[in-house]
């Protein structure tokens, strides 16, 4: 169903009454977590709580099994926030329904955010996590071929980022990934080469300002901007990669970017699935309820493709 009158008039309020994340991330972290916080866990998922140790930091993070005692594939997930909000807490109803609705043990990972932690601090804490279960999967029974990275906005972005990393580091390699409206590229002001920043970048919720804000958050120097681990369209190289799913959203201003990164990834011979889903605002997949059509027709998708 197309967005209506009455909602385009609502969401372009409620965007226009955005604060400005440079000055306010801090009272916005802990917004976000209050506002996703479980007070009263459902029985119908088991959840675990560990640690991976980095050198001197442990990395939190939490594994959602599906309620039945059968062996199940994994799925790592890396949350959205534009890098600097967002944590495992406030994605626990996401990953306990994403742990039932594909049959997967998930685990989400808790990397640590900008500005006080810059790039690439996050990313490198991801593809710790990543490396440690790749090398000790036989703990949950299953093959490295059974491992699939998955994130949503920042995380999406995180997930081709760490794809490209484990290819030119060789230490192991994800066979599958999904990004769901992925950041990939530096540029969300008027110059942007893509559309979907100006069509989408001011009436959406997300803004193509609060974009560039977070990119700015989360660099340590203008130099990141440019570096493809930051951005991953900037990539020269986009060969051997993982097979791979990109889900966009009608409205985000990330939309083109997204799409255009799976189609270099096709170009390169990599196998890449494009979907974009119709009259979808960007945060739609953390935020909407899995009994509305859009977030059953997503997990469809998303089925279909880990099961082919």
């Amino acid at each position: 169903m197309a967005l209506s009158k009455t909602k385009r008039t609502a969401i372009k309020l409620l965007t226009r009454s955005s604060p400005n994340i440079k000055k306010t991330y801090k009272i916005h972290r802990r917004l976000v977590t209050l506002a996703h916080k479980t007070i009263i866990k459902p029985p119908y998922y088991k959840i675990c709580n560990h640690k991976i140790t980095r050198g001197s930091y442990q990395i939190p993070v939490r594994i959602f099994s599906p309620p039945n005692s059968f062996t199940h594939p994994l799925l790592i997930f890396f949350h959205g926030g534009g890098w600097v909000t967002g944590n495992i807490e406030s994605y626990d109803k996401v990953c306990a329904t994403m742990a039932r609705l594909t049959d997967h043990i998930v685990i989400s990972v808790d990397y640590r955010l900008a500005p006080e932690y810059p790039f690439p601090i996050g990313l490198e804490d991801c593809y710790y996590v990543t490396k440690e279960i790749f090398c000790h999967a036989h703990l949950f029974q299953v093959k490295p071929e059974d491992i699939t990275i998955i994130g949503d906005s920042a995380g999406g972005n995180l997930a081709a980022a760490l794809s490209l990393m484990a290819r030119d580091r060789g230490e192991f390699m994800p066979k599958q990934q999904i990004l769901i409206y992925p950041a990939t590229f530096y540029d969300h002001s008027e110059t942007s080469p893509f559309v979907s920043v100006r069509e989408n970048g001011t009436d959406y919720l997300l803004t193509s300002k609060m974009v560039s804000d977070y990119m700015q958050l989360y660099c340590s120097s203008s130099k990141d901007m440019k570096n493809p681990y930051f951005a991953p369209l900037l990539a020269k190289d986009f060969s051997n990669q993982p097979c791979t799913l990109i889900l966009s959203a009608q409205y985000c201003p990330l939309r083109d970017e997204g799409e255009a990164y799976g189609r270099k990834l096709q170009e390169a011979g990599n196998h890449v699935i494009i979907k974009r889903m119709p009259d979808a605002l960007h945060g739609y997949f953390s935020s909407l309820s899995e009994k509305n059509p859009l977030i059953k027709h997503t997990y469809k998708i998303i089925n279909q493709f880990l099961q082919r």
